[in-house]
This record gives C-alpha cells, structure tokens and sequence, in this order.
C-alpha cells in the first residue's frame, strides 16, 4: 500500500485490529471445540467403566453411540466435509 493509502485508512486501524482478534478468537475456539482428544478419552474412560461394571451394556452402547457421533462430526468439519465451514489456518 502506499503512504497515501495507509493515511487514508488510519482511522480504520481500530477497527481492522479488532476484527483480527475477533477471527483469532473464534480460530481458537474452534480448535478447541472440534479437538477429537477429549471425545477419545472419553470413549478410552467408557469402556474402562464397562470392563471394571460401573456401567452396563445398555448405558455403554448409548454413550459410545453418542461420542463416536461427535468423533464423526469433528472428523468430517476437519476434512471440510461438513455443514459447517472448514478450518481457517
């Protein structure tokens, strides 16, 4: 840009960098909501639960159903294939 330019647009430098913390912001969150690690260690704490009887058949059967779901959801938003948009690196 030239001198000209950027003196122009001066007054929208606020602006601009608040919108960049805004898409940062909303980067990280979602990274850390389509994070497969926790759904894993939660199916890894399921099964764990079943084999040691805290929890029957039925209940681990609802539950795994219910987060391999969600490990189908954030598996498809990181290969750009759901609804939702794609990541923004």
């Amino acid at each position: 840009m030239g001198l000209f330019t950027e003196i122009v647009a001066l007054p929208l430098a606020p602006v601009r960098s608040v919108m960049w913390v805004m898409a940062k912001t909303v980067e990280a969150a979602e990274r850390e909501y389509y994070d497969p690690t926790p759904c894993e260690n939660e199916l890894a704490a399921l099964e764990g639960a079943l084999l040691n009887g805290e929890i029957d058949e039925a209940e681990y059967d609802r539950r795994e159903d219910e987060l391999l779901d969600r490990l189908e959801e954030i598996r498809a938003y990181w290969n750009g294939s759901a609804d939702t948009p794609g990541p923004t690196r």
